[in-house]
């Protein structure tokens, strides 16, 4: 055996280790491939030099931060920033690539859809994929950020059932009221401040309806709101409004149920109703301006009506302070209506045939 000498073993050493730095195949193989890139989806989390009960703090990693992932270890993950700042990090804290895809394909998807109303976040909360708690979320919304509301969506609320009803109607199995009914929430696909796109719980969101017109929602929950046009009234002027409004409950198999204009009186300095119409609808309500010859340019709003079958059609109006009037197009004809003296007569009529 020959003697070779240690400063040529040493160097033969470091030239095995230099050559790992560029194939995977030395020294170290593998520490320092990008497995996968994830997304930090709570508000901020700490790196750890190690994954121990004690370690050091290496970098912090805040919301909607990309990271490529390194490692795996049970609950934690090795991570390294874009700054190159590595460290182990918990799993419940990041998201995959395929949820942040899905974030950006919702706002690709809703960019161009009319805003139904404006509003701003009671408390933080999240912006899911999709309806429901459980459903994956990336972003985190502060409280008060103002919002952009686009599509109302509903999901059950996960381990909550409603009482069993008490009553039946006649003819009904009375073991049916007896069954757990899921609760039904309402959840809101909106926009944030920085165009994203995602699905929030309704009941976080408060509208930014101005009072002098909430104050006129008589119990009912206003679900969207319009800016239809301005009048002058002294040296100021006053929007007028067209509210969408429902039930005061969650999971309604429609949108609305109720529209109402609200104009504004100039002489009384006040709103007032100036129209309202039952019907079972769906948004989107779209809101534009119309020429009408003698009439001039006038707030138009269209509404989605669906009946008992769920066919939808659309309902066209027209404002001309403060008289609300239906846009029929071609092939639509108003529908007649009976005054209560010529159904009264009818009813007279057709009793004095019978006693003859």
């Amino acid at each position: 055996m020959k003697f070779i000498p240690k400063f040529l073993l040493r160097a033969a050493a470091v030239a095995v280790c230099l050559a790992s730095t560029m194939f995977p195949a030395g020294c170290n193989r593998g520490r320092g491939r990008v497995l996968e890139i994830a997304y930090v989806s709570g508000v901020q989390a700490n790196l750890r030099d190690h994954v121990a009960a004690v370690y050091e703090k290496a970098g912090v990693v805040k919301n909607g931060e990309r990271v490529e992932v390194l490692d795996h270890d049970r609950r934690f993950v090795k991570v390294r920033t874009a700054t190159g700042v590595t460290g182990w990090v918990e799993q419940r804290y990041l998201v995959g690539q395929d949820v942040f895809d899905q974030i950006q394909k919702l706002t690709a998807d809703n960019r161009n859809d009319p805003v139904q109303a404006q509003g701003a976040t009671r408390n933080d909360t999240n912006l899911h994929v999709e309806p429901g708690r459980d459903s994956d979320h990336l972003y985190q919304i502060s409280s008060g950020e103002k919002l952009s509301l686009l599509k109302r969506g509903t999901a059950e609320k996960p381990g909550a059932v409603a009482p069993p009803s008490r009553s039946a109607t006649p003819g009904s199995n009375p073991q049916d009221r007896k069954q757990p009914v899921p609760v039904v929430e309402d959840w809101w696909l909106v926009r944030d401040s920085h165009n994203r796109v995602g699905w929030v719980l309704a009941r976080m969101i408060d509208l930014d309806i101005p009072l002098d017109v909430a104050q006129y929602a008589e119990g009912q929950r206003i679900v969207a709101f319009f800016v239809l046009n301005q009048v002058q009234d002294g040296d100021k002027k006053v929007a007028q409004y067209l509210t969408v409004v429902t039930e005061p409950k969650d999971g309604l198999p429609f949108d609305f149920n109720q529209i109402r204009v609200f104009t504004w009186n100039v002489k009384r300095h006040r709103y007032e109703t100036a129209y309202r119409e039952r019907m079972e609808g769906v948004l989107p309500v779209t809101v534009s301006q119309e020429n009408f010859d003698k009439e001039g340019l006038l707030p138009v709003f269209t509404i989605r009506v669906q009946d008992d079958n769920g066919n939808v059609t659309e309902r066209k109006y027209k404002l001309n302070t403060p008289i609300v009037r239906r846009v029929y197009g071609p092939g639509e004809e108003p529908q007649r209506t009976v005054s209560r003296k010529a159904v009264s007569r009818k009813a007279v009529n057709r009793k004095a045939k019978r006693r003859r």
